[in-house]
């Protein structure tokens, strides 16, 4: 029995779609390893003086950072987009997989401040606004992911306990609409 157009159509966007994804996630690793790289050499070319090298730690600290984060981003891609092909699944695993990418990201958001903190602190104390704006930016990320979980977790306990009366008032009507033996 052939398949309908529409039904074809989107085998194709879907396989498409799981195509790019997986390519852009593949792109995001090479990236990923291409910083791990740089700043690997950073610490090579800063071992001339204990000055220098101090400086080229701090800037490998934050490529290596800037790494974790776009790899993890890669990460989810492959394992959300790509191995599980936007299959549909329960909120609770939806707010794990969020709530976990979204705690690398704070983070790495979290290091990079700090590594932006030393830097200021041994260059120009002046310099310190943006590390200021990174560690606010991480804190209201962390508030708000701590709002969506609870939020999110006092949905699913509403819904799941509307689902149960609903169960409980079919299964009650069934049983009064079942023939007695009599």
């Amino acid at each position: 029995m052939p398949q309908p157009e529409h039904s074809t159509a989107l085998h194709f966007t879907e396989r498409f779609s799981r195509f790019v994804f997986g390519t852009a996630a593949a792109l995001l690793m090479v990236l990923s390893f291409g910083l791990v790289l740089y700043g690997g050499s950073v610490v090579i070319a800063g071992t001339g003086s204990m000055a220098s090298l101090g400086g080229a730690l701090l800037d490998a600290v934050g490529y290596m950072v800037i790494a974790i984060a776009v790899f993890d981003v890669a990460k989810y891609l492959l394992e959300e987009e790509v191995v599980r092909a936007r299959e549909l699944r329960s909120a609770a695993e939806a707010r794990r997989s969020l709530t976990k990418f979204l705690s690398t990201i704070a983070i790495a958001v979290f290091l990079e401040a700090l590594v932006g903190v030393f830097e200021a602190a041994k260059d120009d104390i002046t310099l310190m606004l943006y590390p200021t704006a990174l560690l606010v930016a991480g804190v209201a990320l962390i508030l708000g992911l701590g709002l969506f979980i609870r939020f999110s977790a006092e949905a699913e306990t509403q819904v799941g306990k509307e689902d149960e009366r609903a169960d409980a008032r079919r299964q009650s009507g069934a049983d009064q609409h079942r023939p007695t033996d009599g």
